[in-house]
């Protein structure tokens, strides 16, 4: 059977809560489609987190890497197209702030992703479920991981954003989703491989 690595992240900036920490937490160890899952929760850290993906790589040898995160505000699920060379946005869990750095000075300005984002997109709405290709990542710590799996993983891989939880939404007030629902669309996301 195919292995999927799973990343999800820690909470983070003024979010008491994030989602993909549960999502990832619960869906390690299931198998969708042709992966067992192996689920893994990222920190929030412009010096570690790279290299934290990079480990995790080597040790669980992935057929494929799907990394979820939070974008908050978002009312849809957002397969993302693109990662860019560049740091940028406010502080992390360490009280890092990057100012417009490259991630890797001598690599290429964008890595587009390699999973079926569009066929992701499209099972999604089928199901019922808003979504849309998403041009950009940012630049927090969401496209540095995205950035991260693509320059140092050669199958398929690339990045999803989520909307916020209801349990999110109960202490920050922005669009939600219920925990079932995220975690149904991430099924059929991976289902899309």
């Amino acid at each position: 059977m195919k292995k999927l690595l799973l990343t999800g992240f820690e909470p983070f900036l003024e979010f008491p809560v994030n989602p993909t920490t549960d999502i990832t937490n619960e869906l390690h160890q299931n198998v969708i489609g042709d992966f067992e899952i192996t689920g893994e929760i990222l920190t929030v850290d412009f010096q570690k987190t790279g290299t934290q993906l990079v480990d995790l790589i080597k040790k669980h040898q992935p057929d494929a890497i799907v990394s979820l995160g939070l974008a908050a505000g978002r009312n849809c699920i957002t397969p993302e197209r693109i990662a860019i060379n560049c740091n940028d946005g406010p502080e992390d869990n360490h009280g890092h702030k990057p100012d417009g750095e490259k991630i890797f000075e001598d690599g290429p300005v964008g890595y587009f992703s390699r999973l079926p984002i569009k066929a992701m997109a499209e099972s999604l709405q089928e199901a019922g479920f808003p979504a849309s290709i998403s041009n950009t990542a940012g630049t927090y710590l969401c496209n540095h991981v995205m950035y991260y799996g693509l320059h140092h993983f050669d199958g398929p891989a690339g990045f999803i954003h989520m909307p916020a939880s209801h349990k999110l939404a109960v202490a920050k007030k922005m669009p939600s989703w219920s925990h079932a629902d995220l975690l149904q669309a991430v099924k059929i996301s991976i289902q899309c491989l």
